[in-house]
């Protein structure tokens, strides 16, 4: 066929496209299932006679459908001649969304989610659950939180099930349980039932449980409840960030057999049942990464899930020594973020099922950490395409009370999207156009420009963070998060200028999607928050600073305002109180 190989318009980008642009094709169209072609893959031709379209299976057909629609909206609403043959680099594309640290979504709010994987081409999605689920018999644990339902999450399967992405369950098993340990009732079960102190000074309260035969029963109930209302077999078990594993009731078991061995025993324990009822089992990978020794005592047949959230060899933040201190005993190394391909060797090796997992960068923020984001996702997607990983797993959590709004993460969503789909022709894919034109339906073409501004200004500022944005520890000073303590007047005052320009074309903006003004408003109340942490920052610096603090009970009544058209109001209070306090003291700086 005459024509140029054409990378622009669609969304994502095909792995190959070549369109004709001088004449339109036949009407005519031929739907055909062919097997011959690779899993999830479809291809067009369109030509003079009309068009054929060839699938693998209802996922196929979905996407070669997806694009046939953009391509008519490219050229008019004609189809032009053109050939199309593509399929993804990764067969699971998923998401998980964090619904245990405030934020519980509304179910409105979870279909605008499930609307945007969809057109991602996300086939999974997981709602991380600590306590947040209403379970029968366990009403003290989630009492207040506005949890979600049985009822919820059948209605989030279908829901799914009609845009072609599983729903699979997820609950925290082993690390991550503190919400439980809080409660007397449950205080028994913990590894340190009387908390434990990993840095001297630094007293915690208990977050894992006891790595005991009755606690991997428990925590079983749990799961057969959550996946009794739902279709799909998968599960997610956890099983990440055991902190205190060792120092309390198993330290004696830890001292004979190692770490390792202690936690691997246990997580066989929750995962065999499941595996034995024909479950496909998942857990987090990082406690294996620390103990590599214990990776073949592991069920071969548990699917790890290998995660990191910082881009490959950014510079680490210089930190104090408490906080030093307290980043080690929290498993944080020293030096440069390691990339995905160092991180996925060890289960290579092995020959082990596993996914890569990356993450949005929002959290720990306001609105955003672009630059980061755009490099973690996309090395995740090449290393875990590479490496032949199983699926890719985008993360959204919500660290310190979860505070970014979630139109915050639709830039990085989209984007770690279409380089899970092919990271050859979407490394370098502009989202905002594709925010603009396929999200928020703006007539301006000026709300994605303006996310990408506001997700641009922690960068800006030069400070080296770990996990959070310089902008956020500044309003957050008591919030835990490993930020270097210098300032730079300079960077601060580009962090300031590029949140004043997202402002701008927030103003500019005339989204026409059903809740565009509430991103808009969410948007201008997160980026005035992060404007606080510049000016703090400016101020800091000995720059001139004209903060007024804003009127900050009035940025407080937007912030909840927001909250409530997104999320339901259980634990909206308990989140915004460090904010308040973060706002009313007048931060200097990040807690060290």
């Amino acid at each position: 066929m005459s024509g140029a190989d054409m990378t622009s318009g669609l969304y994502p980008e095909p792995r190959s496209l070549r369109v004709e642009e001088a004449a339109a094709a036949g009407e005519q169209v031929t739907v055909i299932d062919d097997s011959s072609l690779p899993t999830q893959g479809y291809s067009i031709r369109a030509d003079a006679d009309g068009v054929v379209v060839r699938h693998t299976g209802a996922a196929g057909h979905r996407y070669a459908a997806s694009t046939l629609r953009q391509l008519r909206a490219v050229y008019g609403g004609r189809l032009p001649r053109c050939e199309v043959v593509d399929w993804p680099d990764l067969p699971v594309r998923g998401f998980l969304l964090d619904v245990s640290r405030g934020r519980v979504p509304t179910r409105e709010t979870l279909a605008r989610l499930v609307g945007l994987l969809e057109l991602g081409r996300y086939n999974h999605l997981q709602l991380h659950v600590e306590h947040a689920f209403a379970y029968a018999h366990h009403s003290t644990v989630w009492r207040g939180s506005s949890p979600l339902t049985g009822a919820d999450l059948v209605w989030l399967d279908d829901t799914c099930s009609a845009a072609g992405i599983e729903l699979a369950a997820n609950q925290s098993s082993f690390g991550h349980f503190g919400r439980w340990l809080a409660h007397e009732t449950y205080r028994s079960r913990a590894e340190c039932p009387s908390g434990w102190e990993p840095v001297p000074g630094h007293p915690a309260p208990p977050t894992v449980l006891a790595p005991r035969p009755e606690n991997a029963d428990f925590v079983l109930s749990l799961l057969h409840e959550q996946l009794g209302f739902l279709s799909s077999d998968t599960v997610n078990i956890g099983c990440d960030e055991t902190f205190e594993l060792g120092w309390g009731r198993s330290r004696d078991r830890v001292v004979a057999n190692g770490v390792g061995s202690v936690f691997v025993e246990h997580v066989n324990r929750i995962a065999r049942p499941l595996l034995q009822q024909g479950r496909r089992v998942l857990a987090w990978g990082d406690m294996l990464a620390k103990h590599p020794e214990a990776l073949p005592l592991l069920d071969k047949a548990v699917t790890s899930l290998v995660w990191s959230y910082e881009a490959p060899g950014a510079t680490p933040p210089e930190l104090s020594p408490r906080q030093a201190k307290l980043a080690q005993a929290l498993g944080f190394e020293g030096g440069a973020p390691p990339d995905f391909a160092s991180l996925v060797e060890p289960h290579v090796d092995a020959g082990r099922d596993f996914w890569v997992c990356p993450g949005t960068s929002t959290w720990n923020s306001f609105v955003g950490r672009g630059e980061n984001a755009r490099a973690n996702l996309l090395d995740a997607a090449v290393a875990g395409r590479d490496s032949g990983a199983s699926g890719y797993l985008v993360t959204d959590w919500g660290d310190n009370g979860h505070l970014q709004p979630p139109s915050a993460s639709f830039a990085p969503l989209l984007y770690g999207a279409a380089v899970a789909w092919c990271a050859r022709t979407n490394s370098d894919l502009d989202v905002a156009p594709v925010l603009d034109r396929e999200v928020f339906a703006d007539v301006a073409e000026r709300l994605g420009g303006s996310v990408e501004l506001l997700a641009s200004a922690a960068a800006a500022t030069g400070i080296p963070a770990l996990n959070a944005s310089p902008l956020f520890s500044r309003v957050l000073p008591k919030a835990l998060s490993f930020v270097a303590s210098e300032v730079d007047a300079r960077g601060a005052a580009a962090a300031l200028e590029a949140l004043d320009a997202g402002l701008a074309a927030l103003t500019a903006a005339r989204p026409q999607c059903a809740d565009g003004d509430l991103v808009v408003a969410e948007l201008q109340t997160a980026a005035r928050l992060a404007r606080v942490g510049a000016l703090r920052l400016l101020g800091a610096a000995g720059a001139p600073r004209s903060v007024d603090e804003q009127d900050l009970q009035g940025l407080l009544d937007d912030v909840r305002s927001c909250w409530l058209a997104r999320s339901r109001p259980g634990e909206m209070d308990e989140s915004l109180r460090p904010l308040r306090e973060g706002l009313d003291a007048g931060a200097e700086g990040p807690a060290g």
